[in-house]
């Protein structure tokens, strides 16, 4: 029958595998979390072994639970909620040393997969504390024995884990600067990261309500010039052309036509920006982009796309005239198709837009203007927006009036067409906040705004904001209402906030940034203007070869002398009969050491076996020797030359 773990010693190893659970939680459902935290506790609070059944009834409840969150689809999610699950289950039943060790080898996983969703600096944190807390239970895990008293955690086990990690560190540096990277990632975006997303190619009713209470980062702004305030800071991202009549979407013709032609005007603004993944094909710029942003594409409506996804974490400086005009003139393929309407859906925004069109006598600035006034006459602000059936602009304009920028951006853009103003709704971020503690702006994904652009003669595309013709007074349900009733922290606590998002972005700046590009002018100080893969490779096997050779030297110059006075004073007498030609074998026990010596030296083998006799059950029997006689033992020890007559001993038995 396996020996029982002693309590001291499975607290340890329940204390590191919980350390290595914790950030793995943080990665899954919060019902989960709190699910398996608890689970992981019970497992922690009772020492005994579950029986069997239990824990397939546990397992298969929790099971059961993530088959209804998750589904069957085979993800990195379901991966780390199922590592996380068996994870939970194993500490009820970690009975014997055998079970500690599969537990705590099993707790090695963890921290990784973690990783795979989130490099943040927190998870790291956790992380080195879990692997830290684990090797302590690793190391007292193998120098316990059988029967013996459990090892106690002292300065020389903290230290000897120290050590490791030092000497790990700077092979994991090396990799971390020279190994040659990737573009992307290899394992691809988290689908905690998918799910947040960015703005899509298409817009339809709703479909921001979710993203409305995040408020997490989008992107952050460090400007390279004095900012403009925060009411006139709009963010492009995707620019819609088509309506079906109950989504907009993009055109893929733009992609064809020439470059936007942009007038700076009198003001030019130079920024930094730090996009989120949003796996999708745009760069996020403030209006209006005066040229693309390296690795994007300036197109015909001011849109700046990428060639692929984003898929992590990008950095990039743009130029932007945000009092600039664009597109004085519009072609006739432009102007058909930011004109063009279904003819059998909305019939009384179609009727009124003619109808307008017609009293206004050819000034199109006067229809706008006429719009944004019943706008802000009638109609109210609120997330909260009743269901709407084929003719949906026709039911906001005519009998709900009410909605949020979305409603507003699509039913403007439809009243414009049908007047034959050509019309064009612009999907990004409206404002900013800046944090005290930096100089830099956060766009929040809350921040996501739909805007139109109508193009009027003489003056080229002209931005409209119908959302903000809303009278205050019939502002409703809004994000900062919500926001109040539902946070989750006070508003006190708001610069605490803001000092995280701090050190995320640092964090961000320092290590998520450095990507292959970063990584391609590593050494462009040395003369080398973009390293390849080859001389990046090679550089890490110099640098990981100087660390195993460095390494290498530090396990062979031997340990340290002990600070046990009776290590040390047995250290000293095996060194001495080394010196006379009797060394000891490494491996070999202080009792056949004794017995070798007595063979060796017959006239003194009774002080030799009582010498390493005591010494053996001063150190490794349950208990020890009483001090008195641990005292005498150091002091015969220290007292022993070989040439020198035996001398009487201080053995009591």
């Amino acid at each position: 029958m396996a020996e029982s773990l002693p309590t001291p010693l499975r607290r340890w190893c329940m204390a590191a595998a919980g350390a290595c659970l914790l950030p793995l939680l943080l990665q899954v459902p919060t019902g989960i979390g709190v699910a398996l935290a608890a689970l992981a506790g019970l497992g922690y609070v009772f020492d005994r072994r579950w029986p069997g059944p239990l824990r397939l009834l546990l397992v298969a409840l929790v099971m059961g639970y993530l088959v209804v969150t998750f589904g069957f689809n085979l993800g990195r999610d379901t991966g780390t909620a199922l590592l996380a699950t068996l994870l939970a289950v194993k500490p009820g039943e970690t009975r014997s040393l055998r079970d500690a060790r599969s537990l705590l080898g099993f707790s090695l996983f963890a921290p990784f997969a973690a990783f795979l969703q989130d490099q943040g600096p927190l998870v790291l944190a956790l992380a080195m504390l879990a692997l830290g807390l684990l090797l302590v239970a690793l190391a007292m895990l193998a120098e316990h024995r059988p029967g013996a008293p459990a090892p106690r955690l002292d300065r020389s086990r903290g230290g000897s884990t120290l050590r490791a990690v030092a000497v790990a560190l700077p092979l994991a540096l090396a990799a971390f600067w020279l190994f040659p990277r990737l573009s992307t990632p290899l394992w691809g975006m988290p689908e905690n990261v998918l799910g947040q997303g960015g703005l899509d190619e298409r817009m339809s009713p709703d479909q921001w309500v979710d993203m409305f209470a995040d408020d997490g980062p989008a992107l952050r702004v460090r400007f390279l010039d004095p900012p403009p305030p925060p009411r006139q800071m709009y963010w492009r991202a995707q620019v819609l052309w088509n309506f079906d009549g109950g989504s907009w979407t993009r055109d893929p013709g733009i992609q064809g036509l020439a470059a936007a032609d942009v007038a700076p005007g009198n003001s030019v603004l130079r920024y930094e920006v730090t996009l989120e993944p949003t796996d999708q094909r745009y760069l996020a710029v403030m209006d209006l982009p005066l040229a693309a942003p390296e690795g994007g594409r300036l197109l015909a409506d001011a849109s700046v796309v990428t060639s692929s996804p984003v898929s992590r974490m990008l950095k990039y400086e743009a130029v932007s005239a945000p009092g600039g005009q664009l597109g004085t003139d519009i072609e006739p393929g432009l102007r058909r198709l930011a004109t063009r309407l279904p003819p059998d859906l909305n019939p009384r925004t179609q009727a009124l837009g003619q109808q307008w069109l017609a009293e206004a006598g050819g000034n199109d600035a006067r229809v706008v203007q006429r719009a944004l006034d019943w706008i802000q006459g009638e109609f109210s602000y609120s997330l909260t927006v009743p269901p709407t059936g084929r003719h949906a602009v026709d039911e906001f304009l005519f009998d709900h009036q009410i909605g949020f920028c979305q409603q507003y951006s699509s039913a403007f853009a439809v009243l414009m067409r049908a007047a034959g103003i050509p019309t064009r709704v612009v999907l990004g971020y409206a404002g900013g906040y800046r944090n005290p503690y930096a100089d830099y702006w956060v766009v929040r994904r809350m921040d996501a705004h739909a805007w139109n652009e109508v193009w009027l003669q003489g003056r080229g595309w002209v931005r409209v904001d119908p959302t903000a013709a809303v009278a205050p007074v019939r502002v409703l349900d809004t994000i900062a209402d919500r926001q109040r009733s539902e946070a989750l922290l006070p508003e006190a606590l708001t610069p605490v906030r803001d000092l995280a998002d701090w050190a995320r972005r640092g964090w961000n700046d320092l290590v998520l940034a450095f990507d292959a590009e970063r990584q391609a002018q590593l050494f462009r100080p040395l003369g080398v203007g973009q390293a390849s893969a080859t001389q990046l490779g090679l550089a890490f096997a110099i640098g990981a070869g100087a660390t195993m050779l460095l390494t290498l030297w530090y396990l062979m110059r031997g340990q340290p002398a002990s600070r046990d006075p009776l290590v040390a004073a047995w250290l000293a007498f095996v060194k001495r009969l080394r010196r006379a030609g009797l060394a000891k074998a490494a491996s070999e026990p202080p009792l056949s050491f004794g017995r070798r010596l007595s063979a060796a030296l017959p006239a003194r083998s009774e002080e030799l076996e009582s010498l390493s006799r005591r010494y053996a059950a001063g150190r490794y029997a349950r208990g020890g020797l009483p001090e008195e006689e641990r005292r005498r033992l150091i002091t015969d020890l220290r007292a022993f030359r070989p040439g020198r007559p035996p001398r009487p001993t201080g053995d009591s038995r």
